[in-house]
């Protein structure tokens, strides 16, 4: 073989990868808090039903389609005034499609609404089996997490950390245990105080008044 049709061999391998790469789903890490307070819908619900469905084509011609997944809600606690019944995603995780079970599994689903009023997921929105939170992230769920959405919760991923104003709460999880998924994750929540700036409060009851006023006369 001769060096021009190895140079081209390589070349089109280097371009198959470089397609490999921009099709794949990257995310960066989340706080559960900041999902929630990201999210346009946060719910409990498990799936009934599933199937691959049209939407159309793209401007090639190519059909494109989604998976439908109909749920049963169990509870919301952040959304419309009506249940979400069904839930959309991309076909494969290489487009950051979403795979749910049957089964009765219920899960902590966290997702955006779009245009029509249909709820849409990703691998990038936080989503989690029930049974795996924590009792903490459960109880946060209906007021804590809340009570932090003017905050930012900004991740450490490589000591020194630092924070740019009052109103951030520095994730520590990654640099301490290599984890997104540590205590910070399961057990606190970014809480804003009465002077605007904002603390990791840990436990699953709200913040006590004296917490809120640490820094009142």
């Amino acid at each position: 073989m001769t060096w021009t049709a190895n140079f081209v061999t390589l070349a089109i391998l280097f371009l198959w990868r470089v397609e490999e790469i921009a099709e794949a789903c990257s995310c960066a890490p989340v706080h559960p808090q900041q999902a929630f307070c990201n999210s346009d819908v946060v719910i409990r619900a498990k799936v009934a039903a599933q199937e691959e469905v049209g939407i159309g084509d793209d401007i090639y011609g190519n059909s494109i389609t989604r998976i439908k997944y109909d749920i049963k809600q169990i509870k919301m606690f952040k959304g419309p005034n009506q249940a979400i019944e069904t839930i959309y995603t991309a076909p494969t995780a290489s487009l950051c499609g979403v795979t749910l079970e049957g089964n009765n599994k219920e899960y902590l689903i966290t997702g955006r609404l779009q245009s029509d009023g249909t709820m849409y997921v990703t691998l990038c929105n936080f989503i989690m089996p029930w049974e795996d939170l924590s009792m903490t992230q459960k109880k946060s769920l209906t007021q804590r997490y809340e009570m932090g959405c003017d905050c930012k919760i900004t991740r450490c991923t490589s000591i020194p950390c630092t924070l740019s104003s009052p109103s951030e709460c520095l994730w520590l999880d990654w640099v301490l245990g290599r984890t997104v998924n540590g205590d910070q994750a399961k057990y606190f929540a970014c809480i804003k105080r009465s002077d605007d700036s904002c603390a990791w409060y840990r436990g699953s009851a709200p913040p006590k008044r004296e917490f809120l006023d640490i820094e009142d006369p």
